[in-house]
């Protein structure tokens, strides 16, 4: 049952085109929350934006350009007046699967992937701290991934720099948890988003394989979708994660179990 605690909360999502930032703009605008939907898929966000309703709004953004980061989060101070919380979610996946090993990942694979992961997290947590600062109760949620704590034969840059966003998450807590700003990491598990869905319909034998792969190591009855993130992400924004601070919320069905 969804539930109204965020009913006034002024938020931007960083990366809400699809996937899992769609669904927790979606999830923010249904519990009552005002949300910017930030993306450099325009288009995309957009239509988030009009699918969610409410007070929603979209904005181009590149997190890798600190002038862009900037005037997405000015454009969402001028709107809302104000900010109380954010996500910052945004990936570049076209890459992804070029990331292959250390001894023969591109290294222009690389740069991009710390440009968008590690740089543009920081540029975007530069941005939105001065305005969360001001409210004494704010929060900011980063999307890091089971791959930081995990261990790959592929994907060097994609697990190095989720660790990276860990650590920079650690340390807005420690700095700033005083002040009033909490911060956390979401680590998503394998996520079936819509886009997944589209691509597993356009080749069911192939996606199989890898839904079989991923369903043997996860003890649970399915595997995640979208929305599993976006509850929690509505929660570590809301007043009932406020004793939250510094986590790193494993939703992962199991996949990764640590304590």
């Amino acid at each position: 049952m969804i539930n109204s605690r965020l009913i006034g909360r002024r938020i931007i999502v960083f990366g809400s085109a699809t996937g899992i930032g769609a669904a927790t703009v979606a999830r923010l605008v249904a519990e009552g929350a005002r949300v910017c939907a930030a993306d450099i898929n325009f288009e995309g966000a957009t239509k988030v934006a009009e699918a969610a309703g409410g007070e929603t709004f979209a904005v181009h953004v590149d997190i890798a350009d600190e002038t862009s980061v900037t005037q997405a989060v000015n454009a969402v101070v001028e709107r809302f007046g104000g900010l109380d919380g954010a996500h910052i979610n945004a990936a570049d996946l076209r890459v992804i699967l070029q990331d292959s090993d250390a001894l023969n990942v591109d290294l222009d694979v690389f740069d991009r992937t710390v440009a968008v992961n590690l740089r543009g997290h920081l540029l975007c947590t530069r941005a939105v701290l001065p305005h969360l600062l001001k409210n004494k109760a704010s929060a900011i949620v980063y999307t890091s991934s089971g791959s930081a704590q995990g261990a790959e034969p592929t994907r060097p840059s994609y697990a190095m720099t989720k660790a990276g966003v860990n650590a920079l998450m650690r340390h807005v807590a420690s700095r700033w948890g005083r002040e009033g700003v909490t911060a956390n990491v979401l680590a998503p598990g394998f996520t079936v988003t819509g886009e997944m869905k589209s691509q597993m319909e356009a080749n069911p034998e192939e996606a199989g394989k890898w839904a079989d792969f991923f369903m043997a190591r996860t003890p649970h009855t399915r595997l995640g979708e979208s929305e599993d993130h976006a509850g929690v992400v509505a929660l570590l924004l809301s007043d009932d994660g406020r004793w939250i601070n510094g986590a790193i919320v494993d939703v992962n069905g199991g996949s990764l179990m640590r304590g």
